[in-house]
């Protein structure tokens, strides 16, 4: 099968939508099929895969994505000879799905990965907040009645998709993979030395951008809540984004210098190890639809600590791979600081977080894929 996977950005930005199409699309070629991957911009990029079919754009700032609204006519005509497309962004990926695939009769997927619905004011950043919600909520209703299926990366997604924005067209429920085997088995972990810990201290980790949408804010003032009572508690932030300065900040302003570390950007190919090198995961995010980082903590034999809602509520079972709290800073911190104080609690999820990891094995997910 010839598959086109349509996405607004592609490498070398980094996000968890790129990185799961790339082990998507390897997976997918695995099985004996021909993937291609539609894009715009990154036309200096030196592709290491095959089949990356870009066309120019408009920078968006320094934010990796680019605006068109069309494809170059050597990526149209590449595109209407795909036996089916999945699209991954909805809006100008949707949209030339839409245009370019319906004269020629090619199926049309779609995968939500994002609480769009949450992120609207980022998308849309000149409307007011109420506006930008309605249009967002109203597009994405309309855009999932044009395409022929609709796939959610988990049944919490599913549910605010039918419930809240009313989505009424055939719609399954398919995990995003997770190459688990790295995770697995990382081979040496980051030496805690390295990061200024040492063995005595319990390293709580955190994952992924550094953006206001994640709720680190939150999360380091739940840190500073428990770290009086507990001093052997260390917070790791593995990852960048605009949102660094503020929360490096907060650290200073709660003189948790020191006890609060911020590695910057890491190689994927490194997040075995760091992951490995720590106790516990942490997240406080909320808008997860199906958190890939808390698949990998999983995979690492790492409890996860995060706030219940769609998506978390799908991976975590509170007490048994990891504990969930409401958002709420009293009882988050209550549960942050058992997983700190209770070696024996970690020991034990940690065993079944290993277990739960494995659902979600980038082959099998694949599998799934075709089958629908």
């Amino acid at each position: 099968m010839r598959i086109g996977m349509m996405a607004d950005a592609y490498k070398p930005h980094v996000s968890g939508i790129t990185h799961y199409i790339r082990l998507n699309k390897r997976a997918l070629e695995a099985a004996g099929h021909k993937v291609f991957v539609f894009t715009f911009g990154g036309l200096e990029y030196e592709d290491d895969e095959l089949n990356i079919v870009r066309s120019p754009g408009i920078p968006l700032s320094d934010t990796g994505y680019y605006f068109s609204l069309r494809y170059t006519r050597h990526a149209r005509r590449k595109l209407q000879t795909m036996d089916i497309l999945h699209v991954h962004h909805p809006f100008l990926s949707g949209r030339l799905a839409i245009r370019y695939a319906r004269p020629f009769g090619i199926p049309v997927v779609f995968t939500n990965h994002t609480r769009y619905d949450l992120y609207a004011h980022t998308y849309l950043p000149v409307l007011p907040e109420e506006i930008s919600t309605t249009f967002i909520e109203a597009y994405l209703t309309s855009f999932c009645r044009e395409v022929d299926l609709v796939i959610a990366p988990s049944a919490g997604l599913r549910d605010v998709l039918r419930n809240v924005l009313s989505v009424d067209a055939p719609l399954e429920v398919i995990p995003n993979g997770v190459d688990i085997a790295p995770f697995r088995s990382p081979g040496t972990p980051v030496p805690r030395s390295s990061l200024g810990f040492d063995g005595s201290h319990v390293v709580l980790i955190y994952v992924g951008r550094l953006g206001a949408e994640k709720n680190l804010t939150f999360l380091v003032r739940a840190f500073a809540g428990i770290h009086p009572a507990y001093p052997q508690a260390r917070l790791l932030l593995v990852g960048d984004g605009p949102e660094r300065e503020n929360l490096e900040d907060q650290v200073r302003r709660s003189g948790l210098e020191g006890k609060v570390v911020f590695t910057g950007m890491v190689e994927y190919s490194g997040l075995p190890g760091y992951l490995a090198a720590g106790d516990a995961f942490v997240t406080a995010s909320v808008t997860e639809v199906h958190p890939l980082s808390v698949i990998e903590a999983l995979a690492s034999g790492l409890p996860v600590m995060g706030i219940r809602s769609p998506g978390m509520e799908d991976t975590i079972e509170d007490g048994v791979n990891g504990f969930l709290s409401p958002e709420d800073m009293a009882g988050f911190t209550a549960k942050l600081a058992r997983i700190v104080a209770e070696p024996e609690t970690r020991r034990r999820m940690a065993e079944q977080a290993r277990a739960s990891a494995e659902p979600y094995a980038i082959d099998r997910t694949s599998a799934l894929l075709i089958q629908h």
